[in-house]
């Protein structure tokens, strides 16, 4: 427990706080709470005052004094047959993006994972009392579950893509302008014979098809299923759905020119097997990842890739779940993406 002249001294400093800022000693204790009641442009004026004052709250130790649970549970699902690894490196961007914006705000992170078959069993996290909250970062294939769970009120927010008749409250980039941007560039550079690779039974994959298809049609290129390949997430069943499709190579000749890969993992993988039947990247492929994680940009070569605001995401996706705790309804939030140009795509270097 702070002595009373520490006490003293934070409602002198809170008090300081309200002056300068022109507002109430309440408005001041909503802000630095993280209170949906106080505009985000007087929150961030408040905050920079409290720095500047050296002002902290001891967000533990009032919330041991309300006794109040403050645990929010991010879920990343998992397929039971490949068991895709919390270690994808989106995974681990996502997952430290939530836990700076749940640290940032004074909640506790518990980290779970359950079968993408059975994703409404993440209520149980709620129902149980364990967790007052509940991020999940992906749909997968069971919108109806997702539907179910915001029907009973469960705080539940997903990082995925928007889709018709969406109950749930969604956070996810914008991935049918991510599809589009990555296709418009390979036409741009000559590329007629573009393969798609990922699962479009997900959501935010089927949008970025969709965003390919436009951009095809767009040139006035055929559409052509033959160029869509269901190729999932996890790494080694990803390796063996690549190699199939390049091993039609021959003579370092391949029925495709280009590639659009659904994640920069499976773009990776691309670029690996197309070195092993002999093709070059980009000179015989070109090759655009999505995501922009880290490793994007020490790949050989480095990978072309949509950038996901996943630094960000952690901020919006906390921001919808307090706003949904409170009672608050939210629309679901696209949010902006951008292609990175790096050398997987482009022969001349001096134009990436």
């Amino acid at each position: 427990m702070p002595s009373d002249s520490q006490a003293d001294r934070r409602r002198l400093q809170m008090a300081d706080i309200a002056r300068l800022a022109g507002v109430s000693v309440s408005t001041v204790s909503r802000a630095l709470n993280g209170s949906p009641l106080v505009n985000d442009e007087t929150k961030q004026r408040i905050g920079e005052l409290a720095r500047s004052l050296k002002y902290t709250i001891n967000q533990s130790a009032k919330n041991l004094r309300l006794q109040r649970n403050q645990t929010i549970a991010v879920v990343v699902p998992y397929e039971a047959q490949s068991r895709q690894h919390i270690s994808d490196p989106f995974f681990l961007s996502m997952v430290g993006s939530l836990a700076d914006a749940l640290t940032d705000r004074g909640y506790d992170m518990l980290l779970s994972r359950v079968d993408a078959e059975a994703l409404d069993s993440v209520s149980s996290l709620y129902d149980s009392g364990r967790a007052i909250g509940i991020v999940l970062i992906g749909q997968w294939r069971h919108h109806d579950q997702l539907n179910a769970l915001a029907a009973r009120g469960v705080p539940v927010v997903v990082w995925g893509g928007q889709l018709p008749q969406q109950l749930y409250c969604t956070v996810g980039g914008d991935n049918l302008l991510g599809g589009r941007l990555a296709t418009e560039h390979l036409l741009q550079e000559g590329r007629r014979r573009i393969l798609f690779l990922g699962d479009a039974q997900l959501p935010e994959v089927a949008l970025r098809l969709a965003g390919y298809r436009q951009a095809l049609a767009d040139a006035g290129v055929p559409y052509d299923e033959s160029r869509v390949r269901k190729v999932p997430f996890e790494e080694h069943d990803a390796e063996l759905a690549i190699a199939r499709q390049v091993a039609s190579a021959h003579e370092g000749r391949a029925d495709f020119d280009a590639v659009f890969a659904s994640s920069d993992l499976i773009a990776i993988l691309v670029m690996r097997a197309l070195r092993r039947r002999g093709l070059k990247v980009p000179e015989d492929v070109a090759v655009v990842g999505y995501d922009n994680v880290a490793l994007a940009a020490y790949a050989d070569p480095p990978l072309t890739t949509v950038h996901q605001p996943v630094s960000q995401a952690g901020v919006e996706l906390v921001d919808a779940l307090i706003h949904l705790m409170d009672g608050t309804p939210q629309l679901p939030r696209v949010m902006p993406v951008e292609l990175v140009l790096r050398l997987s795509s482009v022969v001349d270097p001096v134009s990436a």
